[in-house]
């Protein structure tokens, strides 16, 4: 079986599964998903779900998050891994945010790059879910499936990120990596992985 077969297939399992995925952040903004992306490194989505509806009933923009010293935003965000440089993150992007973008989220790769805290995996979430813009964000779900599915050889995020974008059709990628991300969770886990459950596995087998 070719990578294009094996690839078809990943996609028409993955739109029969989840052919409306939501995007597992909160977020109300571009701006609180910027935030949720940021806090999600080295942690999960649940957990970030859970700390964020009391600091963004404090701090829902720019300008009421820079109101909060660091020590504020750390102790709203205390259960999040490395609690301590996230806080300082989003307290100095969020005034740079306003000193040189106008209190608004930047559309665009390099300007949210900059941010701190902000790294090529968070600014292309936020590039595709908040602005539409097509991305394709590797998390360790993607990564892992993806040299699972012999579709990329696994050997660095960007290379699969790479190989993910000649593969798959560009007005897919927005869908298809929270597609992934979902399979991943429910039947393509690191550990304890068993065929047996993992229904696109079977088929490029198979096939």
């Amino acid at each position: 079986m070719t990578k294009k077969e094996r690839a078809k297939i990943v996609m028409e399992e993955l739109q029969k599964l989840y052919p409306n995925p939501p995007i597992p952040l909160n977020h109300t903004d571009d701006f609180t998903l910027l935030i949720s992306v940021l806090l999600s490194a080295q942690s999960t989505d649940k957990k970030v779900n859970e700390i964020t509806p009391n600091l963004f009933s404090k701090a829902s923009n720019p300008n009421e998050m820079v109101k909060l010293s660091i020590e504020e935003i750390r102790e709203l965000i205390k259960q999040i891994g490395l609690s301590n440089t996230k806080a300082k993150n989003i307290y100095n992007l969020s005034k740079i945010l306003i000193d040189k973008h106008q209190g608004k989220v930047p559309n665009n790769f390099e300007d949210l790059e900059s941010l701190p805290g902000v790294g090529h995996k968070t600014a292309s979430v936020v590039m595709s879910q908040a602005f539409g813009v097509p991305a394709f964000p590797v998390d360790t779900h993607i990564h892992r499936l993806m040299h699972r599915w012999k579709l990329s050889n696994g050997k660095s995020i960007e290379q699969t990120e790479k190989d993910a974008k000649n593969i798959f059709p560009k007005e897919k990628w927005n869908v298809l990596h929270l597609q992934i991300i979902y399979y991943g969770r429910e039947f393509s886990p690191a550990k304890a992985w068993k065929i047996e459950n993992d229904r696109i596995q079977q088929k490029i087998n198979i096939n």
